[in-house]
């Protein structure tokens, strides 16, 4: 297993747009889904939550997101993925991210959006999502362009710590 440290919050890659993949077949590449396929698994199975995580998180600067739904519905990577249409129809929602895994932002998201992607040998995708996987890929593909959660933040006062979060707010 290669799984890698997860940057925090404060660490500059992760404000940094990330390079366009070229080269879906190079060893850089399928390494960065390997490593982000395991260190995705690996939180999973220390934190009981986490359906997705892009390269700048394990501190690779490449347009790469590895999701995996729980439900079954997709698990893999998204290479150079695009937000090409997105329904005016918004929701909140607490948001929660791996590299502030104690923090907890309301922000507001897209309820439908369409992303072109490509897989990992380079074919190009087109898929339209909704609810909690519209809001997965906007806040992963969000990563890829150096955006983090904290600057989607509602208001001023959207932002909580996870244990008082679970205190006030997650059964409301």
């Amino acid at each position: 297993m290669a799984v890698r440290e997860i940057l925090k919050l404060g660490h500059p890659l992760l404000w940094k747009k990330c390079a366009i993949v070229t080269e879906f077949s190079s060893q850089e590449v399928q390494k960065a889904i390997t490593d982000l396929k395991d260190t995705l698994a690996d939180f999973r199975a220390k934190n009981n939550f986490g359906r997705g995580i892009a390269a700048p998180q394990i501190g690779v600067p490449l347009r790469i997101i590895y999701i995996h739904m729980p439900d079954g519905s997709f698990d893999g990577p998204m290479i150079n993925p695009v937000i090409v249409a997105e329904s005016k129809d918004t929701f909140e929602l607490w948001d929660d991210c791996f590299s502030f895994p104690d923090l907890l932002v309301r922000v507001s998201r897209a309820k439908t959006i369409t992303v072109t992607y490509c897989d990992e040998t380079g074919a190009i995708h087109r898929v339209e999502v909704q609810n909690a996987f519209s809001e997965l890929l906007q806040h992963e593909i969000d990563h890829v362009n150096g955006i983090l959660a904290v600057q989607r933040a509602v208001s001023p006062d959207a932002f909580a710590l996870r244990k008082e979060w679970e205190k006030f707010y997650k059964n409301s």
